[in-house]
């Protein structure tokens, strides 16, 4: 396997499993049944950067950046969910 290709493969590979590190966020919003610790221009100015990228993401050829831009779209807009439906939550 050439240096190049193994770079590639590395890439893709990070570039699933880094947005899977919003499942512990969620997981957590969850279970304390409040997401009061995270601000909703914090949540929105995230989403809205995903999404001005997003384009961009699929129009290009590096599958690195197609394949990390719309698996962490997906990834956190669960996290805005979780976020925007506990917000205003008190804990049990």
């Amino acid at each position: 396997m050439n240096t190049p290709e193994t770079i590639k493969i590395v890439g893709v590979v990070a570039s699933v499993v880094l947005p899977l590190f919003n499942i512990p966020l969620i997981l957590k919003i969850r279970k304390r049944g409040s997401s009061k610790d995270y601000s909703l221009t914090w949540t929105f100015g995230i989403l809205g950067c995903l999404l001005l990228m997003l384009p961009s993401a699929l129009l290009t050829p590096d599958i690195v950046f197609k394949v990390f831009g719309i698996i962490n779209l997906v990834t956190f807009s669960i996290v805005v969910f979780y976020i925007l439906k506990y917000h205003s939550h008190k804990p049990v």
